[in-house]
């Protein structure tokens, strides 16, 4: 075989000419086409909309300190808006297959931390600090060298720790477990005494049958067809059973008398930048701000991590690509979710739901944005999907990132522990960088007891540093 000038075979000078879109989403570099891309931004976005629901309950249930309520119709606008354009620009920017919403993470700060000691401008204000303080550290170089001085193992682990976080929400949104007696796990919905019970669980399980099925057939798009058909299967046993929406938890297959709702954008830009300082006191913004910002930015690590390996798109190390752009948005969409008193929209690990489907590109993600947009106007429709129904994707999501779990090296105690302790804390935690920070540290610790402390790295000792302050703040009274 004779080759050009410029090394190339003659071969490729008769190639079908690659279409703009293409090339711009290196959609044939990554081994996909545009319809596996179309299937998979659809089906990250069934896996995720139960934010719009989430999201206005848990910020719409709590009073802050002045025992004013945000409204649940005006979150569910701004949750869908804010995610739909970071989502967006995730793709343009980023071309990953990430999408972003709410984080719960973050979420969880915001209501039950900042909320109580400021008014709710002045949270979504700390929220905005929170995601120029992340592009801060992008742009100085902080939060790369982070994802860098990881070990490999220790990302395999991370990978390992959110299929199984995963996992156990799409099971508890499902009802399949629930905190019993003790706070302990039990199978069944809570109050149920340990028990399956109820068509929503027969609900779950079908699809997750259905969805199961169709994967080792290896047909395209199972878990898609999985929640479409639980869908499906929900909205039959609802009026045939003539179930309550209660009976389904937050959002129910109850068709709608109207498939459009007008959207109410009144949370947009009600914020005060600078009001936490005074109200509150600088000690205790800063300290919030510094959880903000630890919880997002392990979050998004670990997550962007793992949707990487999901993909195949990650580096020999773990290494993204475009990750400075990726992480620059994911910055940017804590400012948005600021800005649309949604709270921190950041990267979200359901987009693992869309690469188990075959998407490898931000043409994804432009999908999954443009449906959090419709949703604006179709949140009706979107929400006749019930959590039992997207809990599918959840569930056998995390079960193909425990495939991951083969590349950890076992063998080696002194990564068999953080790593252990790394997949099991975050489930048990309910948090992901939980799980990552009590990896860190017992990494460093365990590799200092062997007498390998060159290996463990000096950043690796100031994130170890980090996480011991973070988890102490509450025992020295901070």
């Amino acid at each position: 075989m004779t080759s050009t000038k410029d090394g190339a075979a003659p071969e490729a000078r008769t190639a079908p000419a690659r279409s703009w879109l293409d090339r711009f989403f290196f959609i044939s570099e990554r081994g996909s086409t545009v319809g596996r891309e179309i299937r998979g931004g659809l089906t990250t976005f069934m896996a995720m909309a139960y934010i719009i629901v989430l999201n206005p309950i848990i910020l719409g249930g709590v009073p802050d300190a002045n025992g004013d309520f945000l409204s649940p119709a005006q979150l569910t606008t701004m949750t869908a808006l804010a995610a739909g354009l970071v989502t967006i620009m995730m793709g343009v920017v980023g071309r990953a297959p990430i999408a972003c919403a709410a984080a719960l993470g973050v979420m969880a700060v915001v209501a039950y931390q900042a909320a109580p000691v400021m008014t709710w401008p002045e949270v979504m204000g700390l929220v905005v600090w929170q995601g120029i303080a992340i592009i801060a550290m992008v742009v100085t170089g902080v939060r790369t060298a982070v994802m860098n001085a990881l070990p490999h193992n220790l990302k395999m682990a991370i990978g390992v720790g959110i299929g199984l976080f995963v996992t156990l929400i799409g099971l508890s949104n499902a009802g399949f477990v629930s905190a019993g007696e003790g706070g302990l796990l039990q199978i069944g919905a809570a109050g149920g005494g340990g028990h399956l019970d109820g068509w929503p669980i027969l609900v779950f399980v079908s699809g997750l049958v259905l969805a199961s099925i169709l994967l080792v057939r290896r047909v395209p798009g199972a878990i898609f067809y999985g929640i479409v058909g639980a869908t499906v299967f929900a909205i039959v046993v609802h009026y045939a059973a003539g179930l309550s929406d209660e009976a389904w938890g937050s959002a129910s297959p109850s068709l709608p008398g109207n498939p459009v709702a007008a959207p109410d954008f009144g949370l947009l830009f009600q914020v005060d930048m600078f009001g936490a300082w005074t109200s509150a006191g600088v000690t205790t913004a800063g300290v919030i701000l510094f959880t903000l910002v630890l919880a997002g930015f392990f979050d998004a690590l670990g997550t962007i991590l793992a949707i990487g390996t999901k993909a195949n798109i990650a580096g020999e190390n773990g290494q993204m690509p475009r990750v400075n752009q990726i992480l620059v948005t994911d910055g940017a969409g804590a400012v948005t979710g600021g800005l649309t008193s949604s709270s921190a929209t950041l990267v979200f690990v359901e987009s693992t739901a869309g690469v188990s489907e075959g998407a490898r590109t931000g043409l994804a993600s432009v999908v999954t944005g443009l449906f959090f947009l419709a949703a604006i106007f179709f949140a009706p429709v979107f929400g006749i999907v019930p959590a039992q129904a997207a809990s599918v994707a959840m569930v056998l999501v995390g079960a193909m990132m425990m495939m991951h779990i083969r590349e950890i090296d076992w063998s080696d105690i002194s990564i068999a522990i953080p790593a252990f302790l790394t997949i099991a804390m975050m489930p048990f935690t309910y948090d992901i960088a939980s799980g990552i920070g009590i990896g860190i540290i017992a990494y460093t610790i365990v590799k200092t007891a062997q007498g390998r402390i060159v290996e463990v790295g000096w950043l690796m000792w100031l994130l170890s540093a980090v996480f011991a302050f973070h988890f102490a703040m509450h025992a020295l009274g901070l």
